[in-house]
């Protein structure tokens, strides 16, 4: 027998993703929006060589699946091998049907964890990840809908503790990102998307899933460089990104008392479905040349960052830290 609060959840994920293709659609015949060029050869220093610029020149329509991508991104992280950081907890990760939430989720299946994965209405993509997690040898469900709904995140935690026993880690990754060239050109729409997803989102689900938590249990949060730097043409990113970082810190101060950590990862660029679903076809080739490395990150190299702050192994003794993962500083 279908639920009904499911199917109205996924209907809205449905609806969120066609609001989403309208800003975008409005935005793409504006005028060009391009990164800066540098002649200097990428860094490699993985375990693995990762590809760099010129990427492949391809527009994707929101929010964008990573099936679709010419150039698949870099998540298996097939040189990490587990070692039970998180052996027997249980994670919710919102946006992890591809880009950085699936690379975190395949890792944290790998330390041992369960995974509830949130998403919009990716399906093909969150199918990927589900079969990752479970041939790490996991458990994982699949939690389709809009984390900006006030009622999508108590379904959500509900579900996870209903299915998986509990909630020990609670991942803050969804997000909404559509640049702007000109301030004129910021609809209010767009605006309240992206404030709606990458605020309220991120206010709701730890809201939701803190009294479900216990002493040890940790949230980490998705920030951006874009909330320390700012960027000129992510004006309301860059604005929402910022408050994830304050809220990090606020939340985490708040939080002490109950031994739940809160901190955030602040990547640079990153190869994913999300900013190929943003700057148009001609416009991506260059994405990720103005970092130190000169090249972007593939979510193989930022996953572990997640890792480390969720694992009580590793980070007992840090809470309300903003750890940027950004390719090195000019």
């Amino acid at each position: 027998m279908s639920n009904p609060d499911t199917e109205r959840h996924e209907q809205q994920g449905e609806r969120t993703a066609q609001a989403e293709r309208d800003i975008q659609a409005k935005l793409d015949a504006k005028e060009p929006r391009s990164f800066q060029s540098d002649e200097d050869k990428p860094m490699q220093a993985g375990a693995r060589e990762y590809p760099a610029p010129p990427m492949p020149s391809q527009h994707l329509s929101k929010p964008g699946l990573e099936a679709d991508l010419e150039l698949q991104p870099m998540w298996e992280a097939p040189y990490w091998k587990g070692s039970g950081k998180l052996e027997g907890k249980v994670a919710l990760i919102t946006g992890a049907d591809s880009g950085i939430g699936r690379a975190v989720a395949v890792l944290f299946a790998r330390e041992g964890a369960d995974i509830a994965i949130a998403y919009l209405n990716e399906h093909e993509d969150a199918e990927v990840t589900r079969k990752a997690i479970e041939d790490e040898g996991r458990r994982a469900i699949l939690i389709p809908g809009d984390v900006a709904e006030p009622s999508y995140a108590g379904s959500a935690v509900e579900k996870t503790v209903a299915e998986l026993g509990k909630l020990d880690i609670l991942v803050n990754n969804a997000a909404f990102q559509e640049h702007v060239h000109d301030i004129a050109d910021l609809t209010l729409e767009h605006f309240d998307r992206t404030l709606r997803t990458n605020l309220y989102g991120y206010f709701l689900m730890a809201k939701a899933a803190i009294p479900h938590m216990r002493p040890g249990s940790a949230i980490v949060n998705c920030g951006s460089i874009t909330g320390i730097d700012g960027a000129k043409q992510l004006l309301d990113y860059s604005m929402t990104k910022g408050g994830v970082h304050a809220f990090t810190r606020a939340l985490s101060s708040s939080l002490v008392p109950k031994g739940i950590r809160v901190n955030a990862v602040a990547p640079g660029p990153v190869w994913t479905p999300l900013n190929p679903a943003d700057k148009v076809e001609g416009e991506i080739e260059d994405f990720g040349k103005q970092t130190a490395m000169k090249r972007p990150a593939q979510p193989e190299e930022i996953a572990p960052a997640f890792v480390f702050l969720a694992s009580t192994q590793m980070s007992s003794y840090i809470t309300g830290e903003i750890l940027p993962v950004i390719g090195g500083y000019d």
